[in-house]
């Protein structure tokens, strides 16, 4: 009787500790080690690594082997597995896609004395073209990540049968918001954020915001660098953008309040072969957001 007692209070302690761990670590612990690799097992995600120009590059591969590639570039503060709801229509539709961690995110090398530049960025995305011995594809990016890709198809045309720019960066236009949001440093500058992303943003626990704001204390100097560099104004794609050829799909949220719709218009207009299509209902995040939407619409115009 007395070991069934010892053994009760053993496991009663490690629940507790269990729990106490989740509230503690909400993100890092049952979010980045536990929902996410049950949502990537479930999507028959694989995890797999390669080395671009002596950096280590973490990436998710699924659908069929043999399928025509697609890459997804996520944006700034980003990582590969927000793409899942996205990708699943692609997968479903017999294609295979690649979603890279870029350097300084999610489980890829975060090196100090890497710039986080939008052509340094774009640079790494092409070397990992090579590493994983891609030679066309379709490519497509959010955000920043749509900057990123932007350069990689007018640098190499040959390389990209279609371009998919989500809610893109890039346009010559000073954010009217305050971008120190993006490395929030209190509970309350979360909320800011949430509501930023979002257009009907969902409550941050207090403890959840806590631990989003001790991950930024810890990674935040890598969005810092990136947001100078974006910011100077040296990598801006007004000019880039009529240069290119390939057809390219312009995805917008209505409600972005981070890229106003007014962005996505623009780059419409400067690309004359570009189909422009636009999501109520939807923010800066539409490919996450509103993947039924969005999914099919992609389909459509990859098998073009």
């Amino acid at each position: 009787m007395k070991g069934k007692i010892i053994l009760w209070c053993i496991c009663c302690t490690l629940v507790f500790l269990a729990v106490l761990g989740v509230l503690e670590r909400p993100i890092s612990g049952l979010y980045f080690k536990g929902i996410i690799p049950l949502r990537l097992v479930l999507a028959g995600a694989e995890s797999r690594s390669v080395t671009v120009a002596g950096l280590r590059i973490h990436y998710d591969v699924l659908g069929p082997a043999a399928g025509p590639p697609v890459v997804l570039v996520h944006g700034l503060g980003g990582r590969a597995e927000e793409w899942l709801d996205l990708a699943h229509y692609l997968v479903k539709a017999g294609y295979r896609v690649y979603l890279p961690d870029l350097p300084g995110y999610g489980r890829s090398q975060k090196p100090a004395n890497f710039s986080y530049s939008v052509p340094d960025e774009a640079a790494s995305v092409v070397g990992f073209l090579d590493a994983v011995g891609l030679k066309q594809i379709d490519l497509g990016g959010i955000s920043m990540g749509g900057w990123i890709v932007q350069l990689v198809a007018r640098e190499h045309p040959e390389r990209v049968r279609h371009l998919m720019l989500f809610d893109s960066a890039g346009i010559h236009e000073q954010p009217s918001w305050d971008t120190r949001l993006f490395t929030p440093s209190t509970p309350a500058e979360v909320s800011q954020l949430n509501a930023l992303l979002y257009p009907h943003p969902f409550p941050v626990p207090e403890f959840v915001a806590r631990d989003i704001v001790r991950l930024t204390d810890q990674n935040g100097w890598v969005i810092r660098r990136a947001v100078a560099s974006m910011l100077s104004g040296r990598d801006v794609s007004d000019d880039l953008l009529p240069e290119l050829k390939m057809p390219v799909l312009i995805v917008w949220g209505k409600e972005d309040r981070i890229m106003p719709l007014h962005q996505g218009e623009k780059m419409h207009s400067l690309v004359p072969q570009s189909q422009f299509e636009v999501f109520q209902g939807c923010g800066h995040m539409s490919p996450m957001q509103c993947a039924s939407q969005v999914g099919p619409e992609i389909v459509a115009f990859v098998k073009k």
